[in-house]
């Protein structure tokens, strides 16, 4: 399925404002396809800044400081805020018009090249070419997929063996079950591959706080944490921006 990559040194977001037209960089895109319908939802995941209060004389950052989020879809948006505890509004949806009066869109896409080797890939990463990545999902039982697309920020290559391998995110990975609104089932991750036709997921879940398994049990005090990991058959793409 075809989806043109974005140039994400370019891509942003725009709240309507009066009182604030926040700017929100876009970290990476998950498009929802739902082939039953034949409907399909993109979902734009910002990146994180930290809990503030906007616009004071002073002390700008607040005390009980949490990492902030933000997912707008063409229909509902997600905040997430992390603390350093279990928080109970670590995830809140509202209508996208309703954060920020709505947003306006600046979304750059290509002229880009497929890489469809691994030694196009390294040449890519060795020109320092930017990299995006697109990474199909499907559920055959529910006639869901999505094309999940970032930048590639860490990229491993060996050159003598012909290899590399991606580390990257935060992305937004759906589960890809049937809901009544599909931002609900997204979570934060990140990915890591190094073929075409499958990839690893660690998922943001609440986490015991323990080592070695110690303490993890029904009282073990819990965070929110990259802790839940995934194997699941995809489609990769690869592309290099042309700048």
């Amino acid at each position: 399925m075809k989806m043109e990559p974005l140039d994400y040194g370019r891509s942003f977001l725009i709240g309507n404002g009066p009182e604030n037209e926040v700017r929100f960089w876009v970290e990476s895109r998950t498009r929802v396809i739902d082939e039953e319908r034949g409907t399909e939802e993109d979902y734009l995941q910002c990146a994180s800044c930290k809990s503030e209060d906007t616009f004071a004389s002073r002390d700008l950052f607040q005390a009980d400081n949490y990492d902030f989020l933000p997912v707008f879809g063409p229909a509902w948006g997600v905040v997430f805020r992390r603390k350093a505890y279990l928080y109970k509004s670590y995830r809140e949806t509202r209508p996208a018009d309703a954060w920020w009066n709505g947003q306006k869109q600046h979304l750059i896409t290509g002229p880009a090249d497929l890489l469809q080797t691994n030694l196009a890939i390294r040449e890519a990463t060795y020109s320092h070419a930017p990299i995006v990545a697109q990474i199909e999902i499907v559920n055959k039982e529910t006639k869901m997929r999505a094309i999940i697309e970032c930048p590639i920020k860490t990229m491993n290559t060996n050159r003598g063996d012909d290899l590399y391998q991606i580390d990257t995110g935060p992305i937004m990975l759906p589960d890809l079950r049937r809901h009544e609104r599909s931002v609900d089932g997204l979570r934060l991750a990140y990915f890591a591959c190094n073929v075409p036709d499958f990839a690893d997921f660690v998922v943001e879940v609440p986490t015991p706080i323990c080592e070695d398994g110690e303490g993890a049990d029904v009282g073990a005090q819990m965070v929110h944490h990259f802790s839940e990991i995934l194997s699941l058959p995809t489609e990769n793409r690869l592309y290099s921006i042309n700048v």
